[in-house]
């Protein structure tokens, strides 16, 4: 089903217009950091667009690992978005419920496995809701009958996703370029992490791009100009690869989204992000104040 627009993003009059389409999947994939004490699934058992299901963050990665919310394997990922009624032949529109915030990491995972009729919706359900357009409480129903969902069997996109021994490969090389997406505080090492046992500070050589500043005042994506612009003051050069980064992989995928908005594909998410990074150890942390 074609959205008729170039970018990855879809307005809510969009939705609003198609929503009733039977190829047309909605997911919520809202995730809330340790410190904000919210539960995104009650959240969204509460509210949520119809139609709509719940995509965890946390519970769709990997579980073998203390570190949050890695990707799982190919297969993994199958059986968990085949559980949630989503295959290979339907497009996804995935929101959240801050705007744009985690939306972006579930459609760069989707697009990590292959699927690439992804969307994200723009200004999400903050959006929706301003705009006094329906929300529910009414669960969705989630399985289809198995001949008519085409599954999602992908194999991972290894140049979509960066370990740490890939940024470690390329740390201080003229090679590629990295991209904190995390406020300049924590990227600074002037303010704490959300996650208490990790060091503050950042990668050498690694230049900050909040992802705030991808969004505009009013909540949505800022337009392709703007987001040039951007990346532009950080020095981006088009002709290089990015991996981005953040505090544990989710807003890394914010800037990925921008840069893709923009043209530029060659873009790896570094899944372990800061939550790997900063764990006390031996990968190199620098703070502003280490500058003579």
């Amino acid at each position: 089903m074609s959205t008729t627009q170039a970018s990855h993003l879809v307005s809510t009059d969009w939705l609003a217009e198609n929503m009733d389409n039977p190829d047309l999947k909605i997911v919520d994939s809202s995730f809330y950091l340790p410190t904000e004490g919210k539960d995104p699934r009650a959240l969204f058992e509460a509210e949520h667009i119809p139609g709509a299901v719940f995509f965890d963050i946390d519970a769709i990665a990997d579980q073998n690992t203390d570190l949050p919310h890695m990707v799982p394997s190919a297969a993994d990922f199958a059986d968990m978005t085949a559980a949630l009624g989503l295959g290979s032949n339907h497009t996804i529109v995935v929101y959240d419920q801050r705007g744009v915030f985690s939306s972006p990491r579930c459609w760069w995972m989707f697009r990590l496995f292959g699927h690439r009729d992804v969307k994200v919706l723009d200004g999400g359900l903050p959006k929706w809701k301003a705009e006094a357009r329906d929300v529910t409480s009414t669960p969705t129903e989630q399985a289809e009958a198995s001949e008519k969902l085409e599954r999602l069997v992908g194999d991972m996109d290894r140049s979509m996703i960066a370990s740490r021994a890939d940024v470690m490969d390329v740390l201080g090389k003229e090679t590629h370029q990295i991209f904190d997406a995390r406020p300049a505080g924590r990227f600074n090492g002037t303010a704490p992490e959300p996650r208490a046992e990790l060091r503050s500070g950042h990668m050498p050589g690694s230049r900050n791009i909040p992802s705030s500043e991808m969004i505009s005042e009013n909540g949505t994506f800022k337009n392709r100009d703007a987001i040039q612009a951007v990346f532009s003051q950080q020095g981006f050069d088009t002709g290089k690869p990015v991996i981005t980064s953040c505090g544990s992989g989710v807003t890394a995928a914010i800037l990925a989204l921008g840069l893709s908005e923009i043209g530029h594909e060659k873009v790896a998410v570094y899944d372990g992000s800061w939550s790997e990074w900063g764990l006390p150890g031996e990968t190199p942390v620098v703070k502003d104040d280490d500058k003579p």
